[in-house]
């Protein structure tokens, strides 16, 4: 069903129970009586078709509108919510009774309405609209600049224009400038202090356009980073071992690492989790074939910075030799490790990471033949305890090809070509950014 207002029957599209020409004729009735302003006479007509067919959707819908036209909101609330007991996979009537809440002032039912509503369409341009002022309403940053960022693009890509949504348009963008604007300013002393540092210069440029990129300040060409970009490093496909001294020693340990692995999965495998998660109403991409599948699991160890102390329990020489490591530590994203499973007949599609900041370490533990990995322009084929390390914003791709299950160990270090100042002052930007309320969420790893 479209948007709902006061319509005729093909004027809202409802194909369900709409061959009865008896409340087609009763709807057709009431919308020409509104047309003409008798609202009694309109109700009369729809009360009728509502004692013929009690739970008929266009019919509660009409009559749910109606109440809001005459500010009552409850009665509008008890009609939608009846319409949606009858057809729940119309996002409109969702929408129609988060109108009906942010009347009411409810923010909350208001925003799971607006989720409800979501859940069936991602891409539901006017829900988006609602949740981002409704964000902005309660103060809420990083979720309304996520939100009107979505409808920005959303609008770019449908490439419509008109006066009220150019206004609309204005408005996302003014918000956007003013919270960058004012996320500088709050950042301003930090950076002082690492322009006034001995640092390198060339460091310090790196770090400025950084900023400048987070801000919005310009347009960064590198990589393909889903979250933050750090210009000017190198864009290295698989990183140079003499980077990481300590690779032996984590070698050296793969029989331990995969011992611990293998016990681990003859028991309770409760903590094994799909590792592609994607929100309910998400629209057909090319993760849709792994979401919330088998076929690629993970088992955590750290996520997102946080040690997950039972399974680090249930693999402690695991735990103690990464803890002895140079892991990567940026707040609230870093490190994560994980074992990555990957069943026979598994492909993961080629993607790019969320930041180059970081490197991706993949030590293997359980390699069949017929599984590879490809990284920008070159495949690798793993080799039990042979680590590498390798760039996850650069295009990259990994398939099982064989008939028997593929792990390997994964975790995240500083990308290699980042000096100890620049970690210093990314994990200050990352800070302020958390203590702002502009974190966000981490992306694919594999």
């Amino acid at each position: 069903m479209p948007a709902f207002f006061f319509a005729s029957p093909s004027d809202v599209g409802y194909r369900g129970s709409m061959s009865n020409p008896d409340i087609v004729s009763l709807l057709n009735a009431a919308a020409q009586a509104r047309r003409g302003g008798d609202v009694r006479l309109a109700s009369d007509h729809l009360h009728a078709a509502l004692l013929r067919e009690p739970r008929n959707p266009v019919v509660l819908n009409s009559l749910g509108m109606m109440a809001l036209d005459g500010d009552r909101l409850a009665d509008a609330c008890s009609f939608f919510e009846r319409a949606i007991e009858a057809d729940g996979t119309a996002p409109e009537l969702w929408m129609n009774l988060a109108k009906a809440h942010r009347l009411g002032d409810d923010d909350a039912n208001e925003a799971n309405s607006l989720d409800r509503a979501l859940a069936i369409d991602q891409r539901h341009f006017m829900a988006n609209v609602r949740r981002a002022e409704l964000h902005e309403k309660r103060g809420e940053t990083a979720s309304a600049m996520h939100r009107w960022s979505g409808v920005l693009a959303l609008s770019e890509a449908s490439g419509q224009s008109n006066p009220s949504l150019d206004q609309l348009l204005a408005h996302a963008r003014r918000y956007i400038a003013q919270v960058a604007e004012g996320f500088e300013k709050s950042l301003s002393p930090r950076l002082d202090v690492f322009r006034d540092s001995d640092a390198d210069p060339l460091a310090l440029r790196r770090f400025e356009a950084c900023v400048g990129g987070v801000l919005g300040r310009r347009r960064v060409y590198a990589n393909e980073c889903h979250g933050l970009h750090y210009p000017f490093l190198p864009a290295d496909e698989f990183f140079d071992r003499d980077h990481f001294p300590w690779l032996e020693q984590l070698e050296a340990k793969t029989d331990v690492i995969r011992d611990e692995l293998v016990t681990l999965l003859a028991g309770e495998t409760d903590g094994v989790i799909p590792y592609v998660r994607q929100e309910p109403g998400t629209s057909a991409n090319k993760w849709t074939a792994l979401d919330n599948s088998p076929d690629w699991s993970a088992y955590f160890l750290w996520k997102h910075g946080v040690r997950q102390n039972e399974a680090c329990g249930r693999c402690p020489q695991t735990a103690a030799l990464l803890e002895t490591l140079p892991m990567s530590d940026i707040p609230g994203r870093s490190p994560s490790v994980f074992f990555s499973l990957l069943r026979p007949g598994a492909h993961i599609p080629p993607h790019t990471g969320v930041t180059n900041v970081r490197a991706i370490v993949h030590l293997p533990l359980v390699v069949p033949p017929g599984c590879a990995f490809r990284v920008g322009g070159e495949t690798r084929r793993w080799e039990e305890g042979r680590a590498f390390i390798f760039d996850d914003t650069i295009e990259h791709e990994a398939w099982n090809n064989s008939d028997a299950l593929r792990a390997v160990l994964i975790f995240d270090v500083w990308n290699p070509h980042l000096s100890e100042p620049e970690r210093d002052m990314l994990r200050g930007l990352f800070q302020e950014m958390i203590d702002y309320g502009l974190d966000g969420d981490a992306s694919i790893d594999d």
